[in-house]
C-alpha cells in the first residue's frame, strides 16, 4: 500500500480499524520528506523522534478502544505557530534559536485528536510575502515546476501537501497566504472566518487580519481538520464563542439552488487569460450542477491592496517592536549602548521585506500622517466589508479566481514589490472583511501548472462553503492530478 496516496480521512479510518498503524504512516511521511525535500525546501526542521513517539501513543489509544478524530494523520505546521519544545523561527534570523514552552491552541487540539506533527514548514519571513522567497533560510520550490515559486507566505505548507509529504498542513492567511499558495500548488486551501480558530500561539504579523488556515488533498480532509481546531479559547478573546458544527457530516448535498455571485471586478485587467478561462469553465460546471450564477459588484475592490498594506504594515510595525534583543531572540554583539543594540539587532535579524514593511507601517502611524493614511484605510476597510454585506443580500456565495496567474519563476518579481503585492488582489478583501474563503483546484494552465477557484461565504458559513467546494471537487475530479515529483518516491 502506498501510504503517501492516502488522504487524512482515509488514514484516520484505516488506523482506527487497525488496518495500518500510526507509526507506519508517520515513518512513511518522514521517509518521503527525507527523499523529496532536498529538492523543495519545504521544511525547516523535522520532528522525527517526537513524531514517532506520538504515533506509538496513538496506536496504544486505538488498541485500547479509542477512536481519535485524526488518528495517525501526519501534519506539517507553518513555522509561525508555536510548538512546545520545537524551534519556532518565523523563518527569521531574529528568532533562529527560539524554542517555545507551549503549543499554539490549534496545534494542541490537533495533537489531542491524534494528529502527528512531523515538522515545521518554511515560509516568507514573519509571513510577509507572496512567493516564499523571503525566508532567511532559503526559498521553497513548487513541486509542479521546481524553477517556480509555490506562492506565499505559507509556501512550505502548500508544497508539503502538493508533494504528498503530508496529507494536511497548517498555514496562516493574513492577505491570501493560504489561498494563493493553494492555487499555485494545486491543493485545497481554507481561510476560515476571523475568530473561528484561536490565534493563541500564532506569532502575530497583523492581529486584525491573521488567521490560521489549512491545506489538504481533499475538501473532506479540510472539514475534518477544521472541526478539530475550531472553537472558542479563553486565551484568545477574538476566538468567537459560537458553537462548532460537525463540518464533515454536513458535506454532500451539492450546490443545487445555491445562488453564486461572480464579482465583475475580478475579471478585469491583470487576470491571465488562461486563469480566467479555467475559472469560467469551473463556474459553468457549478451551473451544470444546479447552481444559479449572478453577476455582482464589489466596487471598492480596486482599493483593497493599498488598504491592506496600510493596515497590515501598521499592525506589523507595532507587533514586531517586541523583537528588540532584550527578552528573547537574537541580540547583536558589541553594542555600546541600548540604542545601538536595538539598531544592530534589528538590522541583523530582519530581512529586507520585513524592514520595508516596518518602515512603511511606522510612517503611516506617525503624527501628521495617521489621519491621511491609517485612519483613511480603516474607513475604506469598512466600505469593503459593506460591499460584501450588500452582495450577500443577493447571493449565497461568491466565486472568482484565487490568484491572477499561475506560479511564476523564482526571482521574477523579487525586485518589484508592487508587482508581488498584486498577487493578493483577489484574496486580501476576504481578510479585510473577516470572511471565510477557500481555494479549490479547477484546472491546469500552460506548463501543466495548477489554477485555483476561490469561493467566499458570509461569516461562519463554512458548511455552505465546504459543501460547494466538495461538489466542484467531485465534478472536476482533480484528485488524480499530481505533480510528477509527487510520484517520485
Amino acid at each position: 500500500m502506498n501510504l503517501a496516496s492516502l488522504s487524512a480521512t482515509q488514514i484516520r479510518e484505516r488506523v482506527n480499524r487497525g488496518e495500518i498503524t500510526a507509526e507506519a504512516v508517520t515513518r512513511a511521511s518522514l521517509e518521503r520528506i527525507e527523499s523529496l525535500d532536498v529538492k523543495l525546501g519545504a521544511f525547516l526542521r523535522r520532528c522525527d523522534e517526537s513524531a514517532l513517539a506520538a504515533a506509538r501513543d496513538v496506536d496504544l489509544q486505538v488498541a485500547g478502544g479509542a477512536r481519535p478524530a485524526l488518528a495517525g494523520v501526519p501534519i506539517a505546521v507553518k513555522d509561525v505557530l508555536c510548538t512546545r519544545g520545537v524551534t519556532t523561527t518565523c523563518a527569521s534570523r531574529i528568532l533562529e534559536h527560539y524554542v517555545p514552552a507551549h503549543d499554539a491552541t490549534a496545534v494542541a487540539r490537533l495533537r489531542k485528536a491524534g494528529a502527528v506533527v512531523v515538522g515545521k514548514t518554511n515560509m516568507d519571513e514573519f509571513a510577509m510575502g507572496s512567493s516564499n522567497e523571503n525566508s532567511a533560510f532559503g526559498p521553497v520550490r513548487n513541486p509542479w515546476d521546481t524553477g517556480r515559486v509555490p506562492g506565499g507566505s505559507s509556501g512550505g505548507s502548500a508544497t508539503a501537501v502538493a508533494a504528498r509529504m503530508t496529507p494536511v498542513s497548517l498555514g496562516t492567511d493574513t492577505g491570501g497566504s493560504v489561498r494563493q499558495p493553494a492555487s499555485l500548488c494545486g491543493v485545497v486551501g481554507l481561510k476560515p472566518t476571523y475568530g473561528r480558530i484561536s490565534r493563541f500561539g500564532l506569532i502575530a504579523f497583523a492581529s486584525s487580519l491573521d488567521q490560521i488556515g489549512t491545506f489538504s488533498l481533499t475538501v473532506r480532509d479540510c472539514a475534518a481538520v477544521l472541526g478539530v481546531m475550531a472553537g472558542e479559547d479563553a486565551r484568545d478573546m477574538t476566538a468567537a464563542p459560537i458553537p462548532v458544527p460537525d463540518y464533515e457530516s454536513l458535506l454532500g448535498g451539492g450546490v443545487k439552488g445555491l445562488r453564486i455571485g461572480v464579482p465583475r471586478e475580478y475579471f478585469g485587467a491583470g487576470l491571465a487569460p488562461e486563469v480566467g478561462d479555467s475559472v469560467r469553465a469551473a463556474l459553468g460546471t457549478l451551473t451544470a450542477l444546479g447552481a444559479e450564477l449572478r453577476e455582482v459588484s464589489l466596487p471598492h475592490t480596486e482599493f483593497a491592496i493599498p488598504t491592506y498594506y496600510i493596515v497590515a504594515n501598521a499592525e506589523a510595525s507595532s507587533n514586531l517592536a517586541r523583537f528588540d534583543g532584550v527578552r528573547y531572540g537574537l541580540r547583536a554583539p558589541g553594542a555600546g549602548d541600548l540604542e545601538e543594540m536595538y539598531r544592530a539587532t534589528r538590522s541583523a535579524g530582519f530581512g529586507a521585506e520585513v524592514k520595508r514593511r516596518i518602515m512603511l507601517g511606522t510612517f503611516v502611524l506617525a503624527a501628521g500622517y495617521y489621519d491621511a493614511y491609517y485612519l483613511k484605510a480603516l474607513q475604506v476597510r469598512r466600505l469593503i466589508r459593506r460591499d460584501f454585506e450588500q452582495a450577500f443580500e443577493q447571493v449565497d456565495l461568491l466565486a472568482g479566481p484565487t490568484a491572477p496567474e499561475t506560479a511564476f519563476p523564482l526571482g521574477a518579481k523579487s525586485d518589484d514589490p508592487l508587482a508581488m503585492y498584486l498577487s493578493d488582489i483577489y484574496t486580501a478583501t476576504a481578510n479585510l472583511a473577516g470572511l471565510p474563503a477557500i481555494s479549490v483546484p479547477c484546472g491546469l494552465g500552460s506548463g501543466n501548472l495548477p489554477i485555483g477557484l476561490q469561493l467566499v461565504a458570509p461569516h461562519f458559513e463554512e458548511p455552505r462553503l465546504l459543501r460547494a467546494a466538495q461538489a466542484l471537487e467531485e465534478a472536476i475530479g482533480w484528485a488524480q492530478w499530481r505533480p510528477a515529483l509527487a510520484g517520485a518516491a
